[in-house]
C-alpha cells in the first residue's frame, strides 16, 4: 500500500464552485453480517428523511443558516472543516498548522482519532505488519511537506547510530540510484506510523479531531458550506465552515460479484475472504492443517499475500497455492519508448503510478490532455502492477519450480461448496474448455473500490449539485 502521493483529496473554498470530479471513496462492509462496518467506514447511507435527520432544509441547493439554528440542534463553526480525519485530513491540516492557523481554527471530523488508523488496519489485513515496508518513495512524508530529512536518511541515520553501518548504507545507495541500478526504497510501515504519532503531537491533532460521521454536505445562504452529522445514537449536530476538505480516500472494499454470490449463498465468510478484511485464520489454519489457498488478482496484494503464504510454509510444507489470473501477461504496458518489465505474468512498477504522474513531466501532460487524451494516458500509465522486489520475484520463481505454486488463467463461471466444505471454482480456459479448482480458501486480492457512486456521501453530493462526472464514471 502506498501513501504520500496516493492521498486524494478535494478541497472546497467558499464562493468557489465545485469541481466536476471527485476523489475515489466507497464503504466497508463486515465480513461477518455484510453490512456496513461503522469501524471502517468514513460515511454512512444519508438518514432518511422519516428519521428528521438531515431535517427537510437539507433538500436546497442552499441552505439559509438560521434554519439550522432552529432546528434547535447544535450549530458549530469554524474557518477549516476535514471530512474524513485520516492521512488526506491530517496532511492538510499539518499544512494549515505550518502556515500559521491557530489550532482552534480546524476541525477534523471522522470516526478514528487516530490520522492512520484505517490505513493501519488495510495493511495489517492484508498481511504487512509493522516490519514491512509499504509502496511508498523515500521522500512521500506525510509528517514532513518538505520531504526532508526522507525515510530513507532517518532509517540510515538510526541504523548507523547503532552500529549497524552496511544496512545504513544500503538505504543511502538505493535513493541515490533507483530505480535503474537499485531496488527502489519504501519505508517500514511502523517507522511511517510512529513519524505521524510526532507531527500530529506537535500540531495539536488531539485538539483538531473531533468524532462524527458526516450524514450530509450542503452550501449556505452566506457561501459557506454545512455539514450535517451525528456524534453517536441520536446525537445530532451542524458544522458551518468557510473551507471544506473531502478526503474520504478508499472506503470499500472491492469483492468480485462470484465471490459475493457465494457468500450470500453459503454465508462462509470462513472459506473465502477479501485480503483486505481480517484474516489471520486463513494462515493459522494453513499453518496447523496445510491446505490449498486460491488466490484472485495479481497486484502489489497479492504478492504481499503470496509472501505470507510462503512464511507459512516455513512451518508446513503441505501448503499449496493456485494463483488464477484472467489472462496471460506477456509483455507490460508500453507508453512512447518505455516499456513496463514482466516476469511470470506480473507487471513491474516501483509505485501504483510513474513516479512522473506525481509532479514531473507526465503530471503536466495529463494537465493539458483532453477528456479522451486523458483516459488513453491513464490506461497507459495504470493497470495493475505490483512492486519490483527481488524477494518477491525469488518467491515466485522458486514455487514454480518446486511446484506448491501454479499459475492458471481462465475466466471465472461460478463459485460453490463441496461436501467436504471445500471451495470449487469452475473457469473456461481458452484451449483446456471448462476446469474446476479446489481449494480450502480463496483471497480476494483484487483491490479496493473506486467509484464515486460507491459513496453515498459523495454520490449525493453528485446527484443534488448536478456535478458532471468523467468519462469513466470518477
Amino acid at each position: 500500500m502506498q501513501i504520500g502521493p496516493y492521498l486524494i483529496t478535494v478541497t472546497f473554498a467558499a464562493n468557489v464552485p465545485a469541481p466536476d470530479t471527485s476523489p475515489p471513496s466507497t464503504i466497508f462492509f463486515n465480513p461477518n453480517t455484510n453490512l456496513p462496518d461503522p469501524r471502517l467506514a468514513v460515511v454512512q447511507p444519508l438518514t432518511p428523511l422519516a428519521s428528521n435527520f438531515p431535517p427537510l432544509a437539507f433538500q436546497a441547493q442552499k441552505v439559509a443558516v438560521q434554519a439550522l439554528h432552529a432546528t434547535g440542534l447544535p450549530v458549530d463553526e469554524s474557518d477549516y472543516l476535514a471530512i474524513g480525519a485520516g492521512l488526506g485530513s491530517f496532511v492538510w491540516a499539518d499544512l494549515l498548522r505550518i502556515s500559521g492557523v491557530p489550532t482552534e481554527k480546524i476541525i477534523a471530523l471522522g470516526l478514528e482519532a487516530e490520522p492512520y488508523a484505517r490505513y493501519k488496519r488495510l495493511c495489517l489485513n492484508s498481511q504487512i505488519p509493522l516490519y514491512e515496508r509499504l509502496r511508498s518513495n523515500s521522500d512521500s512524508c506525510p509528517d514532513n511537506i518538505w520531504g526532508w530529512p526522507s525515510y530513507a536518511l532517518r532509517e540510515a541515520w538510526h541504523d548507523f547510530s547503532k552500529g549497524q553501518i552496511n544496512p545504513a548504507f544500503k538505504y543511502l545507495w538505493q535513493v541515490f540510484a533507483e530505480p535503474t541500478f537499485a531496488e527502489t526504497y519504501t519505508p517500514r510501515a511502523g517507522n511511517v506510523f510512529d513519524s505521524i504519532d510526532r507531527e500530529a503531537k506537535r500540531i495539536s491533532w488531539n485538539q483538531i479531531y473531533r468524532y462524527g460521521r458526516v450524514r450530509g454536505i450542503r452550501k449556505t445562504d452566506d457561501g459557506r458550506y454545512c455539514v450535517a452529522y451525528s456524534r453517536g445514537p441520536g446525537n445530532y449536530a451542524f458544522l458551518v465552515s468557510r473551507y471544506l476538505h473531502l478526503a474520504t480516500g478508499y472506503p470499500a472494499i472491492q469483492f468480485l460479484p462470484d465471490l459475493q454470490a457465494y457468500r450470500e449463498k453459503y454465508q462462509d465468510f470462513q472459506s473465502v475472504v477479501n485480503a483486505y478484511e481480517a484474516h489471520d485464520h486463513v494462515y493459522e489454519q494453513l499453518e496447523q492443517q496445510g491446505g490449498t489457498v486460491l488466490i484472485r488478482g495479481r497486484g502489489i496484494v497479492a504478492s504481499r499475500i503470496v509472501q505470507r503464504i510462503y512464511e507459512a510454509r516455513k512451518r508446513n510444507p503441505n501448503i499449496a497455492v493456485l494463483h488464477l489470473m484472467r489472462s496471460p501477461k506477456p509483455q507490460g504496458n508500453k507508453f512512447q519508448n518505455t516499456q513496463r518489465l514482466v516476469k511470470n505474468h506480473y507487471e513491474f512498477q516501483p509505485f501504483n503510478w510513474p513516479k512522473a504522474c506525481w509532479g514531473g513531466e507526465l503530471r503536466a501532460m495529463l494537465e493539458k490532455a483532453t477528456p479522451d487524451e486523458r483516459k488513453r494516458l491513464l490506461a497507459d500509465w495504470g493497470g495493475t502492477t505490483t512492486a519490483d522486489r527481488h524477494d518477491w520475484q525469488q518467491i515466485t520463481a522458486q514455487g514454480l519450480s518446486e511446484g506448491w505454486y501454479q499459475i492458471t488463467f481462465g475466466e471465472v463461471l461460478d463459485v460453490e461448496r463441496d461436501a467436504q466444505n471445500r471451495t470449487i471454482t469452475h473457469i473456461r480456459e481458452q484451449s483446456l474448455g471448462e476446469m474446476k479448482l479446489l481449494a480450502d480458501f480463496i483471497v480476494d486480492a483484487t483491490g479496493l473500490d473506486a467509484k464515486v457512486d460507491a459513496n453515498p456521501l459523495l454520490a449525493d453530493l453528485v446527484k443534488h449539485y448536478t456535478s458532471q462526472l468523467t468519462t469513466w464514471g470518477d
